[in-house]
Order: structure tokens, then sequence, then C-alpha cells
């Protein structure tokens, strides 16, 4: 762990660590915890590190990098036995009396005026204690140093690859052989990985998936996908552009993909709050759409900078009325790739809105995922009509009845047809109405999709499991438990404990039947999730008239640590 205060370039140097390790070979998860501030308050990041294939963070910490007192102060009873505290004396005044642990190694490295001497920015000390720990773990300095000169700009890199071999030499000629935890190379280390956060693999997904159009306001957790895609917007032909709300971006993304771009935007709890209306208009125009909400705690602003899983109800009812749409809750980096694809493919098959609806400790935690498979998942536009189609058929029709509730879709501007809708309910032609009779036929249209949607949808991954068919307990859960729950059932297969995990991909449509057949075959169904009122039970019990047996439920902006979560598990074994 690396702590300090907002400002000290904290994420950045856990990172750079991280990524030096998974060249080695090794495995790795990054997550990162801060305040509501723009500087000063407490930052942490945790890089975990291992030999065999990790999901999630760890319950302790081995080496912690203090960059201020309050660190130390905070994080003390994370160590592990034997464990150790880097920092710097002219900073960090660490007093026996404060520490209280005589089993803690303590190792002072003048951050500061290895800066000073360098002429280099202050925030250039969290590269010094870097250089440091690499020595302390006897891990290889130049794997971090080719890890530099791949994210600096080289006048910085060079200034930072100098800054970690003297934090690296003051460790190796003070206290080398001091530290039991050690770190080597692995004989995976030519294999090719990607280090990434769940909101770069979305971005990814939403490119190679052919968006061509985002619009976003800025809102923690969202707002580093368009960081992410506004600098390769001219690279893959996107419009990439900051709005002046959440309004404008739903209603921008409806307008770019009526006029035939696939289109995206993202937000959190309240952006989407914003987008509600405009939502309803993308189900009543039956136009697609691609929006991801990126889960924190509320309600209101809530814990802005914290993960839960509270808004499950919420998109899946969003809006007034009613109409079709999917909502898909990816778990871990290649997820978050590959059901943005999917969503795209849904979205303009069945001509639907799709929501990703992830959280803060997904798409921000940096993973490892293997090199994606481009090709796995080709681009279906759905009834796309071109002009050459179109010519010589009857008068266009935007909302034509059909036999699945899917019309044909041409664009604005094709020769030959008027593509006319509305958002007051309307006729075939898209002419505004409020006939009985064809307003129920309009809404029976719409809901066509959904029975298609279904049957669709047996060909998609909707549900995963993991572990032994018969087990002691089942686990259920959705979204970014995935990671903590995987790590605790390793905890659990250790002490000889059988558990197995159902995770819900697709939660709108429900996957009802696949669900039911596993909570019949389950001796004891538990469900997991960071909310309250564990709104993925009451899905469970609304659309397969079964409850499960017990619920763990953490809803304090943390995600579940996997210990803590394998001694829950046990209390109902």
């Amino acid at each position: 762990m690396i702590g300090g205060e907002a400002g000290a370039g904290i994420t950045r140097s856990g990172f750079l660590f991280a990524k030096a390790c998974l060249r080695g070979g090794l495995h790795v998860f990054g997550t990162n915890d801060y305040q509501s501030l723009i500087r000063g308050g407490h930052n942490f990041y945790v890089a975990r590190v291992d030999a065999e294939e990790i999901y999630s963070q760890a319950d302790t910490i081995d080496l912690l990098l203090a960059l201020n007192k309050e660190t130390v102060l905070l994080h003390k009873n994370g160590l592990v036995p034997g464990g150790g505290i880097m920092y710097d004396e002219e900073e960090v005044s660490v007093s026996d009396e404060e520490l209280r642990r005589d089993d803690l190694k303590l190792y002072s490295v003048p951050l500061r005026r290895v800066v000073k001497e360098l002429n280099g920015p202050l925030i250039m000390r969290n590269t010094v204690a870097l250089g440091a720990a690499v020595s302390l773990v006897n891990y290889d300095l130049e794997i971090l140093n080719g890890v530099m000169k791949d994210v600096f700009k080289p006048k910085v890199a060079e200034l930072n690859i100098k800054a970690a071999r003297i934090g690296y030499d003051h460790v190796r000629d003070q206290y080398a052989g001091d530290f039991e935890y050690q770190l080597k190379r692995t004989s995976s280390a030519e294999k090719r990985w990607m280090f990434l956060t769940g909101n770069e693999a979305v971005g990814l997904g939403a490119i190679r998936a052919g968006c061509k159009f985002y619009a976003a306001y800025p809102m923690t957790p969202a707002t580093p996908l368009l960081h992410f895609m506004a600098p390769l917007d001219r690279e893959y032909g996107m419009i990439v552009i900051q709005v002046e709300s959440e309004i404008a971006a739903i209603n921008m993304v409806a307008g770019a993909s009526f006029a035939g771009v696939r289109a995206m935007t993202a937000t959190s709890g309240g952006g989407f709050c914003l987008m509600s209306e405009g939502l309803g208009m993308t189900g009543m125009t039956e136009t697609p759409a691609v929006i991801m909400l990126a889960q924190r705690p509320g309600p209101s602003t809530g814990l802005p900078t914290y993960s839960g899983q509270g808004d499950l109800r919420f998109v899946i009812h969003a809006s007034q009325g009613e109409f079709p749409r999917v909502v898909i809750a990816p778990g871990d980096m290649e997820e978050c790739f590959y059901k943005t694809m999917e969503a795209f493919n849904l979205a303009e098959k069945f001509q639907i809105p799709v929501i990703l609806i992830t959280e803060k400790y997904l798409v921000e935690s940096h993973g490892v995922a293997e090199l994606f498979d481009q090709k796995r998942i080709g681009i279906d536009r759905g009834p796309l009509l071109t002009e050459d189609e179109y010519i010589g058929e009857e008068e266009y029709k935007k909302h034509k009845f059909t036999e699945n509730g899917v019309s044909p879709r041409a664009m604005p501007g094709m020769k030959g047809a008027i593509v006319r809708t509305s958002a007051d309910e309307h006729t075939e032609r898209g002419y505004t109405t409020d006939d009985p009779q064809l307003t129920t036929e309009m809404f029976d249209k719409r809901f066509k999709k959904l029975d298609a949607l279904i049957k669709e949808l047996k060909n998609y991954e909707t549900i995963k499991f993991y572990g032994p068919a018969e087990a002691d307990a089942t686990i259920l859960g959705w979204g970014s438990t995935k990671g903590p729950i995987r790590e605790a059932m390793k905890l659990l297969s250790k002490e000889g404990l059988n558990v197995n995990y159902l995770q819900i991909v697709y939660l709108y449509p429900f996957p009802s039947a696949n669900v039911q057949g596993t909570l019949k075959s389950a001796k004891k169904a538990v469900a997991v999730e960071n909310n309250k009122t564990s709104q993925l039970s009451s899905l469970i019990r609304e659309h397969c008239l079964m409850s499960v047996d017990y619920k763990i439920l953490k809803y304090d902006g943390r995600p579940f640590s996997p210990r803590e979560l394998m001694q829950k598990i046990k209390r109902v074994l």
C-alpha cells in the first residue's frame, strides 16, 4: 500500500509498481481509495501481487509506503507481523508509542531530500519510494524503469528513473536482505497481458463495437471513461464531447443514434436521475442507446468517491411508463469489454436502450486480462435498411408493426424514406396519436421485443457458474462482488469447505430458468451484495418465486474483503 494526501501521485505510483510486477510474470490487482477532495484528505492505493491468479485486493498489508504520518496511523494495524513501513524521517516522525507494535520493521528513506537534489517536483517522492520498495522486495529495477519509459514522456521518464535508482540504492545499502517478503520474475514473464481499469475495458469495447459518438458530463466514477475516449476520437473516427449536463448527454446520444451512428454515454446515479426522461424518450421512439451507470453509494451525493450496488432496481424501472430494456452487470475487466460489445449489438438489433451497470470498485480498479479477442463478437446492427433494399418499397414506416416488434430501420436522409418519430404516442409512420386501440397496439408492439429478446439471450452468457456442482452453499452475486467472492472461495477451499458461485450477468430480462435451476439444487443459497436491501434477492423472489436462505450485505462504500467474506460465509455453513 502507498498512502498520502490527494495530489501526491498515489494512484499513479501504485499502478507503476503493479504493472512492473505484471511484466515480471506475476499476477496483480490494484485498487484505490480516495476522498472527495481535490487536494488534502487521505488517499491510498493497494497493489496485490501473487504468483497465482488473483481476483481482488487482500485483507492485510505486507509493505506500507507512507508519504505522511496520517498513513502510518491509519494503516499500521493492517500490517502483517514482520511487515514493513517505509517513510521519510523529514515528513513522518514515527515514535514507538504511536506505533504500538514491536513486530514491524521501519525503513527510513530520504524521499524529499532526493527530489530536492534532483530539482524535481515534490510529487516525485512517490517514485523515490517506488525504487526503494523494489529494492526492499529484491525485484528487478529495470522492469520498473521500462514501465516508466512507456508511461512518461522521455524527459520525465529520465528524471523518474534517476529518482527510482537513488531510492533503490539507498535501501540496498542500508537494508539489504532485511525484509521477509520477496518478489521475483516467473516463467510467465514473456506472456502478454493487459493491466487496465473497468472504465478502460468498457471504452475499448465501445470502440471495437463501432461507437462513433460519445457524450458525457463528468461524474465520478464514470469520468475516467470520458478521459479515456477523448484523446482517441480522431484515431478511431469518433466524436467525443463533454456536454453541459447529463440531460444534454442522453439527448445528444438519442439524436446521434437516430441519425444512424452507434452512440453511448456514461454517468453515476445522480446523473442517471437526470437522464431518466431522455431514457424514456429512447424507449418511446425505439432509438438504440448504450448507457453505463457506474454506481456509488447514495442517495443524493452520498459517498461520491466510493462504491456500492444500490441502483439496480432504479435502472430496471427508471423513467415513466413501461418499455423494454436490457441491464447488464459485468464483473471483471474481460466482461467489461465483451459485454459492452454485446450491449451495442442488442441496442441496435432490438432498437432499445441497454444499460451497463457497474460500480466504482470495478471501473476504477486495475485488473489483469488476456488480450481481448476482437473477432469473438461481430457487429450486428439489426434490420438496418440500405437505399438499394428500400427502393420500390411502400411508404417507409419508422414504427411498422412486425411479428417480433422490431421495425426495419432507415436512416434520415435515405433516398425515398421520410423517417418520422415522436416522443408522444404515435402511428406506424411516426405521427402523434391518442387513439385507444392504436395506443394499445403500439404498447404491445414494443413489448413483443421482450419476447424476442428473451429468446435471443439464450445464446448469450447471461449467467456464469464457478465451483463444484455440489457444494455446502451456493453464493449468488452480481457485478464487482465477483472478485472478492472468488477469493473467498479459495480461502474456504483451503479449509476443506466447498461453495459454488452463481454470477448473474444479465439482470434484465432476468434469467429466471437458470437461477431457478441453481437454487433448486442448492443446499443453502447466500446472496452477497453491496447494498442495504438485497436488491438481487428481491428480483429472485419476483421472477423465480423463491427466496435465498441468507444475505451477506455491506453498504459502507467499501468492497468486501476476501477474508471478511469468508468468515461470514462460514457462519451460515
